[in-house]
């Protein structure tokens, strides 16, 4: 029974982390909505816009920037960001305006591609694949003047027909993959491009756009389920610039693509997997010496000589402080009153407002003189008597 009680104790904990994974997981019905609109892209291009899609705020950045230059397309737009600190994924979408705005309207579907492609990529290129061959089987893709479709077994692979022009194009996924199989999750949908034309049912393409030989950096090993950097091509990182906020810009390596959670600019991610694997970094701040400032002693602050005081020559006693006397201060306050001015005299004829005011002269009462009678009838007996209370002499 204890036994029994254990093993249930410890599947109950188990369940949660496992349940929280699972969670957090995109499903089938998800990636099937999200990938339908880049899936019949050139690999090339679409593992540019997989890696861009991890940094959704370099994103919205380089598209604002874009509109602000319109016109700017291909390289020059890629040369002319050169000072910016943005991941060489999004300086390469520069180059077509039209997708860079796409994903800047569609933020959220951007920042929830980019989760799905961090934590779980496999899925992410299985999901391509079973995308192209529904559009293959019916019938809505074929190689053309603008690109090639290349099958090996069951693995699709789509190239640019002239490496130095991109025709990006724009599909309905409710008619190039035939019917929507999930009801609840409908793809997601992006309104034609302006220039574009309708060349068959669901298709629409534009002029294309030039770019040289070396241009993507990105491709998809497809056998291996992941998007690899197959071209180091230098000229999409800047070079070093000390700053106060230093970004870390890691050089393109040949090989399997690597994220840069500096180029994440603080936006959490989704998977806690994830999270693990590309801790938030630590941004270095160089703070410059003040000038003059070395070791300790240099740094000292020194404060100016004091005063010398005057010494007493030998033989001679120091002369005593002169406190000037009480009837020189006097006479001093006299003379600085004597300089202020005197308030003007009262003049009946001016306005009582600017009368000025005279002292009241308030004068002592004297004592009144009281009649004391002395004896004898008549008034000859009553006298001045001054002096004080009510007695009598």
């Amino acid at each position: 029974m204890r036994k029994l009680l254990a093993a249930l104790l410890a599947l109950l904990i188990a369940v949660p982390p496992a349940y929280a994974q699972e969670r957090n997981a995109y499903g089938q019905a998800e990636l099937d909505q999200m990938l339908a609109p880049v899936a019949l892209y050139p690999d090339a291009l679409l593992s540019q816009v997989l890696m861009a899609s991890t940094y959704p705020l370099e994103v919205v950045e380089a598209a604002r920037w874009s509109r602000a230059h319109p016109g700017i397309q291909g390289d020059d737009a890629v040369r002319a960001v050169a000072d910016k600190d943005w991941d060489p994924s999004v300086k390469s979408l520069l180059a077509f305006p039209n997708l860079l705005t796409r994903m800047d309207e569609k933020l959220e579907w951007t920042r929830r591609l980019g989760d799905a492609f961090l934590a779980q990529e496999a899925q992410v290129m299985d999901t391509v694949q079973d995308l192209r061959q529904r559009a293959q089987a019916t019938g809505n893709l074929a190689a053309d003047e603008r690109q090639r479709v290349l099958a090996d077994g069951r693995t699709i692979v789509i190239e640019a027909a002239d490496p130095r022009v991109v025709y990006v194009p724009y599909y309905d996924p409710y008619v190039v993959y035939g019917p929507w199989w999930w009801s609840a999750y409908p793809p997601v949908l992006w309104a034609p491009w302006p220039g574009y034309a309708v060349v068959r049912p669901g298709f629409w393409w534009g002029v294309g756009v030039g770019i040289t030989a070396g241009f993507f950096f990105g491709g998809v090993d497809w056998h291996q389920r992941h998007v690899r950097v197959v071209h180091v091509n230098n000229y999409y990182v800047r070079p070093p610039v000390i700053r106060r906020d230093v970004i870390v810009q890691r050089p393109i390596v040949q090989g399997r693509w690597e994220h840069n959670p500096s180029h994440r600019r603080g936006i959490v991610y989704r998977s806690p997997e994830v999270q693990k694997r590309y801790p938030a970094p630590q941004r270095e701040v160089r703070r410059e010496p003040r000038p003059g400032a070395g070791t300790p002693a240099d740094r000292r602050v020194e404060r100016p000589a004091a005063r010398p005081q005057a010494q007493p020559q030998p033989g001679r006693a120091p002369a005593p402080r002169q406190e000037p006397r009480r009837e020189e201060r006097r006479e001093e306050r006299r003379d600085d009153r004597r300089g202020q001015a005197m308030p003007p005299a009262f003049n009946a004829s001016s306005p009582p407002r600017f009368a000025a005011r005279q002292p009241q002269r308030i004068e002592a009462q004297r004592p009144q003189p009281r009649m004391e009678n002395r004896g004898g009838g008549g008034n000859g007996g009553w006298r001045e008597h001054a002096g004080r209370g009510n007695g009598r002499g």
